[in-house]
């Protein structure tokens, strides 16, 4: 179970309409369990049906984390116009198995977020619990 904080969803959804039509990305870091914040990384292919992240981005990210206590618990992306489920290239691309993978959806104008835990290709929905 992947255990989020209201903002952080809140700010997830944000970062996906204001990156539409492209794909928003970042991470979800965790403190004791809980995903505490976000970090709104760029999507350097600039892209509708992927996402690529700038690699110093990504590295700055998880270092300023950990000076703050903070760890990576999920990898987040946007499907701006698809539903809320991995892609093979999401599956082909999910190398660690030891993180969730969110994934936002605006189909139709409907926000759906949902997470799952990707190991060897084998892709299992995460209940999420969302802590106000």
């Amino acid at each position: 179970m992947l255990k989020i904080e209201q903002s952080v969803i809140d700010g997830v959804i944000a970062h996906a309409k204001n990156e539409a039509p492209i794909e928003a990305c970042g991470y979800l870091m965790e403190k004791d369990g809980i995903v505490c914040k976000h970090n709104e990384l760029t999507n350097v292919d600039q892209a509708e049906e992927h996402y690529t992240f700038d690699p110093k981005e990504q590295f700055a990210v998880v270092k300023n984390g950990r000076k703050e206590g903070l760890k990576p618990a999920a990898v987040y992306h946007s499907h701006p116009v698809s539903p809320a489920r991995p892609s093979e290239e999401d599956i082909r691309l999910a190398f660690d198995p030891s993180i969730s993978y969110v994934i936002v959806s605006l189909k139709d104008g409907k926000e759906t977020i949902k997470s799952f835990k990707v190991k060897k290709g084998v892709v299992e929905p995460e209940e999420i619990e969302i802590i106000s």
